[in-house]
């Protein structure tokens, strides 16, 4: 890794994902007024009492459920990567369409409980041990779908959290070069702002198809897209 990306690792910090059952800490600071606001909104949200209702291990699989009936992007059999995993929604929806034994590497900076079927290696993408290990574990055959949810640690700030948002994208994307198979697709979370044509226009030339997703379970005040990209290689 060049002394470019180390810094921008140093810089960036941690980024997380949130379960839907988040344990209270009684050491952690009083809630402000927004966080409270937003914890009373995300415990009446549809999809959250939905995803309790079901079994599933976040809000977050009704966005990628919706693009599935859509675009049939998983199939039984198929091979998968899901970055930025925790706490195991996609995946955990994924391997019930995919089935068999490993055929799912997923990864992600918090621990994620085990799903059969699913690899999981934890620790921080950008890291390149980590980015190591989950090669190891795709092994030499090429994948048919990276999927990507993974979004950094917000500060609120935009001038901070778009580049780091954009850094995690570009990484999913130049991952999905070394391990998609030709005509394989990558669907990954943009944030729109800084950097968004760009990163669409790299997409565009790497792959057939590109079009731009906002789930109903992708809340309207969020400035979260995603970007499907089909065909790889087949421009």
């Amino acid at each position: 890794m060049g002394h470019a990306a180390q810094m921008l690792l140093l810089f960036f910090g941690k980024f997380h994902r949130r379960s839907i059952n988040a344990p209270y800490n009684p050491h952690m600071p009083k809630r402000t007024k927004s966080s409270a606001r937003w914890l009373a909104e995300h415990e009446n949200d549809e999809f959250v009492k939905r995803a309790h209702r079901e079994g599933w291990r976040s809000r977050a699989v009704f966005k990628l459920a919706e693009i599935q009936e859509n675009e049939r992007l998983l199939r039984p059999g198929m091979r998968c990567v899901d970055l930025g995993a925790a706490p195991g929604g996609w995946s955990q929806y994924a391997a019930r369409i995919i089935g068999g034994a490993s055929r799912i590497v997923a990864t992600d900076i918090l621990p994620m409980d085990a799903i059969a079927g699913v690899d999981f290696v934890l620790g921080d993408f950008r890291e390149e041990w980590v980015l190591n290990e989950v090669l190891g574990a795709v092994g030499a055959s090429k994948v048919d779908l990276v999927l990507s949810d993974m979004a950094p640690n917000m500060a609120g700030i935009d001038a901070v959290d778009q580049p780091r948002s954009m850094y995690l994208a570009e990484l999913a994307l130049e991952f999905a070069d070394r391990v998609l198979t030709p005509g394989g697709d990558l669907l990954v979370k943009l944030f729109q702002g800084a950097g968004f044509e760009e990163f669409l226009r790299a997409a565009r030339s790497r792959y057939g198809r590109v079009v731009m997703k906002k789930p109903k379970a992708s809340r309207t005040r969020s400035p979260e897209i995603y970007l499907l990209a089909r065909q790889f290689g087949m421009v």
